[in-house]
């Protein structure tokens, strides 16, 4: 028998070798998340056809679903294939992104949102006292994309000023944060911002996550140009196109355009990712989840005015 990607019906050669782009990873917990649809039900039979098509079984997610509404994150009506579950108000997917980040990383692919040649620099010294606080803070200042010149100083490329004061006032150190911007950054004789950029920020692992990102979404637009496929078959692309795309975006700190090695793969990854929204999009059915949705309406922004992935530069 011979065994062939279940995307582009391909063969698998060398002994079985699965193909790079073929497969993404999903935790259970993520796929359940992902699966709520506008109505904040998810169809279990739906759920279940999912997850087998990823590989999951039947006692992975029964057990899965079991966690979840002992959380209290979801409430489930019936049993096995033919169950309801209902969300809980407030129930955010693990994948489901801001809007606003979205946006804002497509408008810097388009050139919309040029670099004005400001860093942005945040220094914080919260006492012993409040440790949690302080590691809190830490960690929403590196989640925003900001990179360590030395302890408790970090910088970002981006106008981070606001989510900073809210962070901060919601942590209860807003007292013990200081911020500034400069023009002239340098940095171990460094002052060329490119290569400021190429020190502060992990340029080869942000390389090797769009470049993954690019190889699923090119898979899956080859899928969805050239073949039917199945309501269960559309399903398991969306939630694999937003887990990788988390995934490579998360620890982003999207740099602009100017600090970023050229041809950038993250700007080729986006553009491949947004093409698979629009054809998903051309299939859309009343059915359709909550992460759906959240994608098409950030997504749709940037169809139109920039280039599909056919004839862009390439990695």
């Amino acid at each position: 028998m011979i065994e062939r990607n279940r995307w582009t019906g391909r063969a698998i050669r060398g002994g079985g070798r699965v193909e790079q782009g073929d497969v993404v990873e999903i935790p259970t917990r993520t796929l359940v998340e992902s699966m709520v649809r506008e109505d904040s039900t998810i169809d279990a039979g739906e759920l279940y056809s999912v997850a087998n098509a990823l590989g999951m079984s039947d006692q992975q997610v029964r057990l899965c679903i079991k966690r979840l509404v002992t959380e209290g994150q979801f409430v489930q009506d019936g049993r096995g294939r033919k169950a309801v579950l209902r969300a809980s108000d407030g129930m955010r997917g693990g994948i489901e992104p801001e809007l606003e980040y979205i946006r804002y990383m497509f408008a810097q692919d388009r050139g919309a949102a040029p670099w004005d040649g400001v860093w942005h620099v945040v220094a914080f010294a919260v006492p012993e006292t409040a440790r949690a606080a302080r590691d809190a803070m830490r960690d929403s200042i590196v989640q925003l994309g900001g990179a360590a010149i030395q302890g408790g100083l970090y910088v970002s490329a981006n106008d981070w000023s606001a989510r900073l004061a809210a962070t901060a006032r919601e942590l209860g150190v807003a007292q013990h944060i200081s911020t500034m911007t400069s023009t002239d950054l340098r940095l171990g004789g460094i002052e060329s911002a490119p290569e400021l950029a190429a020190r502060l920020w992990p340029l080869e692992r942000l390389e090797a996550g769009h470049q993954r990102l690019y190889e699923v979404a090119e898979y899956r637009l080859r899928a969805l140009r050239d073949r039917t496929l199945s309501p269960t078959e559309l399903l398991t692309i969306e939630i694999e196109l937003a887990a990788e795309f988390t995934r490579a975006m998360d620890p982003d700190p999207l740099l602009p355009p100017e600090l970023l090695p050229q041809p950038w793969i993250g700007q080729r990854a986006r553009a491949a990712v947004a093409d698979c929204w629009a054809e998903l999009a051309k299939r859309e059915t009343p059915g359709s989840t909550r992460l759906f949705r959240v994608y098409s309406a950030a997504v749709r922004e940037a169809i139109g005015e920039r280039p599909t992935t056919r004839g862009s530069r390439g990695h």
